[in-house]
């Protein structure tokens, strides 16, 4: 991954067909003979021809995918990752968002269906339109949950495919060593743990082509066409994750300054094609971006900057060392204080796999190429350390971060994810020690590839992918499923929930999705500007609601509170600001019987429909009112 030496032919394509890091390795072309060396006999009774050898490649990562998630295909609706549920709830909202947006041209970068009457920018929450939309087939017959289930799924296997595809076509031009890098780039501890809940993010099937694209860019005779190319690869993965595009871009930076830093003449050659193909790539995707982007940074409920509990989230050094929660060695409770929470273990390579990569960087040392990934490894895994850097919850020394982060766009960014980047390079870095390994000489070919076998075993085996931990979650209500709330709510009212939508209470969102988005809800989990103040900084969930709050301490505590006329006068006016028409309180909600004589005290009594509690406040919240 590096810019090449100027080629001797001058061949339009010559430049697609080509590999930039194989040629900087000095790897020859590989053809289909190399790839068909198997025994006569054997050749007669079954050919592993190239495109068999791929297909083999592609099902294994399929079948591992399956796997992983198997837990929550064994029941999509009711089952969800364990210890913590809003993620896939808010991605279920999403999803259902963009079926209104094929079927009824809602509007894509802002809703009100959450969050009424203020809404929600979802151009800066992540909305997933470039996954969503081509899921809606799904999303229609079978339900978001499903589509949840399968987008993880497919983000797995579609991230270790599209890997192995580039690295053995273009990169590194070795299947087997492809094969290694891929699996380890899309079943790492890190793409696992954010498998519980974050699709957006292990949706990375579109970085290898970006980077293979900006490399292809360093020694092209087409810059234009190929700046052209690598401008609607930007924009598809802008609507997939942002961050993770940032990030793509950042590495890329940083490993081409690595290289030139080393070979300085490499610039020279480099330098006109790339500045050229950069320069359409930027004119084009910005002029493709350039509204969405304005939404996000200065259309409605945009807001300037992370939450304060997401910015500080850093890695501990020790979890470089320490296996995956996720993983055949892994341990929930040894995990606990080395990560800001189990979906954002962005390291826990293990000993073995981190010893492994440091031996394969002493012993390739001298490959340009492997420097400047080992560079740009250590760059972002330090960067990954966050504001504080810490050895097992010991507080060490003030971090780089600290700086950084007032820096444009990295003040959105959340550091502990930077080890996403080093997980990439530890699995180019496999690569190219399996491909050494296998262009030995034959005196040394048996013994290197027993030894080569041997640490990969080694290294991965204890991280390997287990199905990822399930619980159950509250099935949808049948007053919901049954649509009988369509006899109250009407086009510009809402359904208030007990209780009230929240980040830690996003089971409405999923009623929501379930009926794709027909009614509207107040509140709900996303990213918005404090106080509702469009520009300013962010936060989880809307404005403070007071009886969000009160609602939210009744359900912890079970302690029904006696209010007073003052308080059922605020509680009132929220719930005609909400434009309620409904209140509804599942029957098998935590603390039910507090939660009903609360609300009944505002509301009065309340009457059982099906398997909820009901209260029409229409009379309460209308205008005369």
């Amino acid at each position: 991954m590096t810019p090449a030496e100027p080629r001797g032919d001058s061949t339009p394509d010559a430049d697609a067909s080509g590999g930039p890091l194989s040629v900087m390795v000095d790897e020859p072309p590989v053809t289909a003979r190399d790839a068909e060396t198997v025994a006569p006999a054997a050749r007669r009774r079954w050919r592993w021809t190239p495109r068999r050898l791929d297909l083999a490649v592609y099902g294994v990562f399929l079948l591992a995918a399956l796997w992983v998630t198997s837990g929550i295909w064994a029941d999509p609706a009711g089952r969800v990752a364990a210890l913590y549920s809003s993620d896939p709830a808010q991605v279920q909202f999403f999803l259902a968002h963009s079926v209104r947006v094929v079927l009824h041209g809602e509007f894509p970068f802002f809703t009100d269906q959450f969050n009424y009457p203020d809404g929600v920018n979802l151009m800066a929450n992540t909305a997933i339109l470039a996954l969503g939309i081509p899921m809606v087939p799904v999303t229609l017959l079978f339900g978001p949950a499903v589509s949840f289930v399968t987008l993880v799924t497919l983000g797995l296997a579609g991230t270790a495919a599209a890997w192995y595809r580039v690295l053995s076509r273009h990169l590194v031009r070795h299947r087997l060593a492809a094969a290694v890098a891929g699996w380890f780039c899309g079943f790492s501890p890190a793409m696992l743990s954010h498998a519980n809940w974050h699709p957006n993010i292990i949706s990375q099937f579109l970085l290898p082509f970006i980077v293979w694209r900006v490399l292809v860019l360093t020694r092209s005779t087409r810059p234009v066409r190929d700046g052209a190319l690598l401008a609607l690869l930007v924009t598809a993965q802008a609507f997939v994750n942002e961050e993770i595009l940032l990030f793509t871009a950042l590495a890329c930076g940083v490993f081409l300054v690595a290289v030139v830093v080393q070979q300085r003449e490499r610039w020279a050659a480099a330098w006109r094609p790339l500045g050229a193909g950069l320069a359409v790539c930027a004119a084009l995707a910005g002029a493709l971006l350039a509204y969405p982007l304005w939404v996000q940074f200065a259309g409605p409920m945009a807001y300037h900057g992370l939450s304060d509990t997401v910015r500080d989230y850093g890695n501990d050094i020790a979890a470089f060392f320490t296996p995956g929660s996720p993983t055949l060695g892994g341990n929930e409770r040894a995990n606990a204080n080395l990560a800001p929470n189990y979906s954002e273990e962005n390291a826990f390579f293990g000993w073995s796999l981190s010893l492994l990569a440091v031996g394969i960087v002493v012993w390739l040392r001298r490959d340009v190429v492997v420097r400047a990934l080992a560079a740009t490894g250590l760059f972002f895994a330090v960067l990954s350390l966050g504001e504080r850097v810490s050895w097992w919850d010991r507080d060490l020394v003030t971090g780089p971060w600290e700086v950084l982060v007032k820096l444009p766009l990295l003040d959105a960014v959340v550091p502990t994810r930077f080890g996403l980047i080093t997980t990439v390079v530890v699995g180019v870095l496999l690569a190219l020690a399996v491909k050494r390994a296998a262009a030995l000489r034959v005196v040394e070919r048996r013994t290197m590839r027993t030894l080569t076998a041997a640490g990969l075993v080694f290294a991965l085996l204890p991280i390997a992918p287990m199905p990822l931990r399930v619980t159950t979650r509250p099935a949808v209500p049948k007053f919901i499923n049954a649509d009988r709330w369509r006899e109250y709510v009407g086009p510009d009212q809402t359904l208030v929930s007990v209780p009230v939508p929240a980040m830690g209470n996003t089971d409405p969102m999923r009623w929501a999705a379930s009926t794709d988005l027909a009614f509207k809800i107040p509140g709900g989990y996303f990213l918005a500007p404090r106080n509702g103040v469009t520009g300013d900084p962010g936060r989880f969930g809307g404005r403070p609601s007071g009886i969000g709050e009160l609602l939210a301490e009744v359900e912890a505590t079970g302690r029904t509170p006696k209010l007073d006329e003052r308080q059922r006068r605020r509680f009132l006016d929220e719930l005609r600001h909400w434009r309620a028409a409904i209140v509804v309180l599942p029957l098998n909600e935590q603390n039910a019987e507090p939660l009903r004589r609360t609300v009944e005290q505002l509301a009065g009594p309340a009457r059982q429909e099906l398997d909820v509690w009901l209260w029409d406040v229409r009379t309460l919240t209308s205008q005369s009112a």
